[in-house]
């Protein structure tokens, strides 16, 4: 048997382990407003900057492989060899991002994924488009406080070109959102959305 010192030493460990504060990103990844007075607030920033020279190296290289080394460190995880980015692109944060296999990305996209995005296998950004998982309420007042919602992006997707994703919103699988077009609610799977904002226009069968 462990002696009971040890056993006390181990067991205060992981409680604390178990009960260690969560950080302002934690917040924001599980959808917690965060106001303009909380105690890390500063923190948010230092890590765009972060990021933001990390981007400079990206939207300056030529290199498929290259984008996705540094996008790789930019998201903290492996971006898959079948993923492919057009610079220049910029995101804000992109431990909160999460892109799958065989995943298209044209020119000039912007992410804002502190509230988290999530993009499936298969999917294609069109040029322009713009995925904003976080907002700020419409009082005045608190207009400084950060909202965020997730987006999720299913598998076979196609986002038109300058479409805007607004907090919170699910796309759904082999859906499309036309070009331009504003998306504040979630779209079905195998729907064709349009307009500002976006409606549906039609479904398409799947095997099309």
């Amino acid at each position: 048997m462990k002696p009971a010192a040890y056993t006390l030493i181990l067991y205060s460990f992981n409680a604390f382990q178990m009960t260690a504060p969560e950080t302002i990103f934690d917040d924001l990844k599980n959808g917690k407003i965060v106001n303009g007075s909380h105690p890390q607030i500063n923190e948010l920033r230092d890590a765009s900057f972060a990021t933001i020279r990390l981007l400079q190296q990206l939207n300056m290289a030529t290199d498929a492989a290259a984008i996705r080394t540094i996008l790789s460190e930019i998201t903290g995880d492996t971006i898959d060899d079948s993923v492919a980015i057009f610079p220049p692109f910029y995101v804000n944060y992109g431990k909160h991002l999460r892109i799958g296999k065989n995943v298209f990305i044209n020119f000039n996209c912007t992410f804002l994924a502190l509230g988290g995005i999530d993009i499936g296998n298969n999917v294609l950004i069109g040029p322009g488009v713009k995925l904003l998982s976080e907002g700020h309420p419409l009082s005045p007042a608190e207009r400084h406080a950060l909202v965020p919602g997730k987006i999720q992006i299913k598998e076979n997707a196609w986002i038109g070109a300058g479409a805007c994703i607004l907090p919170g919103v699910s796309i759904g699988e082999n859906a499309v959102v036309a070009a331009g077009a504003v998306v504040t609610k979630d779209v079905p799977a195998n729907a064709v959305v349009a307009g500002i904002p976006a409606r549906l226009v039609k479904t398409i069968s799947p095997e099309a």
